[in-house]
């Protein structure tokens, strides 16, 4: 039996994910901070949930599931828990900063490390890492911690190919999710045909990973942006990052 641990399990890309995987006969493990969405998520499978409140903004939250990752019978892991900050980098207080890079940062890269050490003995296993075409862009602190995301990913699925272990970067732009909402942006702002939907964006995902790809960019659209980014000048590209927020 295939088991998935995810991250942010409860909402948006997260629940797609989980959706998706459970229907394909996968068990899971749904990671979110607050229980009682988790309780009302895991009711909706007719696949074994088991569920794992924890913030992972926190070490607390994180070794808790790096715990759960080390048991060794995980076989895919989803690190999708995230935020995004709408004020500049001085605006923002020093410990939003702080926690803000710790759940984009710090914690996919301790759950990778312990879904790797109990993946690699068994020599199968997946790891997907949700970044954002942000990453391509200078976007403050968020672009740039989902560009160590991007990077991370690219080595690591280089790195451990040989030895079974797919890792994969997905880069949505904007998707239809409780996201924005949460930072109180409001949506009207971006075109309509920029946005994605979840289920879209993780049906093209799980194909990519099928198929063992680093990177999932997933739209024509989004994949003609990255390539813009690559020719406009950065100033040029910081400004439109920045009215798209």
């Amino acid at each position: 039996m295939t088991t998935a641990l995810i991250t942010g399990a409860t909402a948006g890309i997260g629940a797609e994910f989980a959706r998706q995987l459970a229907a394909r006969g996968y068990d899971l493990v749904l990671v979110a901070r607050n229980a009682e969405r988790l309780s009302d998520s895991a009711g909706t499978f007719s696949v074994g949930v088991e569920t794992l409140p924890a913030d992972l903004s926190t070490r607390e939250g994180v070794d808790l599931v790096a715990e759960r990752l080390e048991r060794g019978d995980i076989d895919w892991l989803v690190n999708n828990a995230g935020f995004g900050l709408v004020p500049p980098f001085d605006e923002n207080e020093l410990d939003a900063e702080q926690a803000h890079l710790d759940l984009l940062v710090t914690a996919p890269m301790r759950l990778a490390h312990a879904a790797l050490r109990s993946m690699l003995p068994r020599r199968s296993g997946t790891i997907v890492n949700v970044s954002s075409v942000a990453a391509y862009t200078p976007r403050g602190t968020y672009g740039a911690a989902k560009s160590w995301v991007l990077s991370f990913s690219r080595w690591a699925n280089i790195h451990y190919k040989s030895r079974g272990i797919t890792v994969t970067a997905v880069a949505p732009g904007f998707v239809h999710t409780e996201f924005h909402e949460r930072m109180n942006v409001d949506k009207g702002t971006v075109p309509a045909f920029m946005w994605l939907t979840a289920d879209h964006l993780v049906r093209v995902a799980l194909r990519d990973i099928d198929r063992g790809k680093a990177v999932s960019i997933p739209s024509f659209r989004y994949k003609f942006v990255v390539w813009l980014t690559t020719w406009m000048p950065a100033p040029i590209v910081a400004r439109g990052a920045l009215r798209g927020r």
